[in-house]
């Protein structure tokens, strides 16, 4: 009797989960050394810490558990089944937009064009968020650009080491397009190994500031991890960002957890006219290190925000939510809460000096992904994150 289709899919799965490690342990059988770091009081005992230990995973069954539920439990409506609708964007478009406009590219790239130079974060092009292109997550949509048709950045805004933000693929096509790269501590070693020039590379700590042309940059304080392998904890620093120009000011998350770090960077650096705030791939069992969605509207208020932006979703399948959930429930937790939230499609410009709310453009797309899961019925157990709400 020949396996069933089912079992076949859980062999490729392992298949390719067992490649991707491979590749794994190839990029670090080539790494260098990790650096110390001495002057920073986030660095100790041979890597990078949080203020406070966050909450996650305890041992390892609950790690096991994790990875096995990951590529064998997960429900079909964390993904999209039709196209994610994309504003696509030449570069025409952009060089024509008016200052200070902002585009979703995905996930937590976003374009920026601030005073005549264009900003971009986190800049992930590749199709998979992995350490090999041939497994891992893969894009629900292609970025609404093309990296070969960008203009020419003025500079690179970069969070933490973790292939869903730092894309090499990406980052060595930017080398020399790309003016100035921005990093938390230990980043830029990485892009200057991947042969981004040294001079163009600015490693800050937390609170520390630089300016160029006339924008005021603050890394500030975030709760979360990094390392790009298995066998090296926290030897990178991870960020989030304080953007200022004469005009606005921006609040740019990263990857976190929700801690108390939000209310002293409100208070020392705020209010902010718009905050680019994570919301997606969550689940409670990680929360320590992802916010939950009212934990993401909690922490723009902390920071004493004007609009939320919210990103870190509808690009990649990375948790055990359905792939509307972050957006579907942020916006509701906004209206009880009074907060002005915009929601743009990705590639869709928004004005940064004129916010406005936008379209929900993920609820015609939900309908088939609702038969769905009634059509599966209580063969699934739902995950800790949706029983929660």
């Amino acid at each position: 009797m020949s396996p069933s289709p089912r079992r076949w899919r859980r062999r490729l799965a392992v298949a390719a989960l067992l490649s991707a490690l491979a590749g794994v342990l190839l990029v670090n059988a080539a790494a260098r050394p990790p650096r110390a770091y001495p002057d920073s009081p986030q660095f100790h005992d041979g890597a990078f810490h949080n203020a406070v230990t966050p909450k996650g995973p305890q041992g390892a069954g609950d790690v096991l558990k994790l990875w096995w539920k990951f590529f064998f439990g997960k429900r079909p409506t964390t993904r999209p089944d039709t196209q994610l609708p994309v504003q696509p964007l030449t570069r025409a478009d952009l060089e024509a937009a008016p200052d200070h406009h902002l585009w979703r590219l995905g996930h937590s790239t976003v374009l920026m064009k601030l005073d005549g130079g264009f900003w971009i974060t986190d800049p992930v092009f590749s199709e998979r968020a992995s350490p090999v292109q041939f497994a891992g997550p893969k894009r629900f949509h292609a970025p609404a650009i093309a990296l070969d048709e960008l203009p020419p950045l003025r500079g690179v805004i970069l969070s933490h080491d973790h292939y869903d933000h730092l894309d090499r693929a990406s980052i060595q096509a930017l080398a020399t397009r790309a003016q100035v790269f921005l990093t938390p501590l230990g980043v830029g070693d990485t892009l200057v190994r991947w042969g981004v020039a040294p001079e163009r590379v600015i490693q800050l700590d937390w609170w520390q500031s630089t300016q160029v042309d006339g924008l005021h940059f603050t890394a500030t304080p975030a709760q979360h991890f990094s390392g790009r392998t298995p066998f090296r904890k926290n030897p990178t620093l991870w960020a989030s960002w304080v953007v200022q120009t004469p005009a606005l000011k921006l609040f740019f998350s990263g990857d976190t957890g929700y801690f108390e770090g939000f209310k002293a960077i409100g208070q020392r650096l705020g209010p902010f006219d718009v905050t680019l705030m994570e919301n997606g791939a969550y689940d409670p069992l990680w929360s320590g290190v992802h916010m939950l969605p009212e934990q993401s509207v909690q922490a723009h208020q902390d920071l004493r925000g004007g609009w939320m932006l919210p990103i870190h979703n509808s690009t990649f399948d990375l948790a055990f939510h359905d792939w509307q959930a972050p957006m579907e429930t942020v916006l509701s937790l906004a209206e009880q809460r009074g907060v002005s939230l915009s929601t743009p499609r990705m590639g869709e410009p928004v004005n940064l000096l004129a916010m406005r709310p936008f379209e929900r453009w993920w609820k015609p797309l939900v309908r088939t992904h609702e038969r769905d899961a009634a059509a599966v019925g209580n063969t699934l157990k739902p995950s800790a994150g949706e029983s929660a709400r």
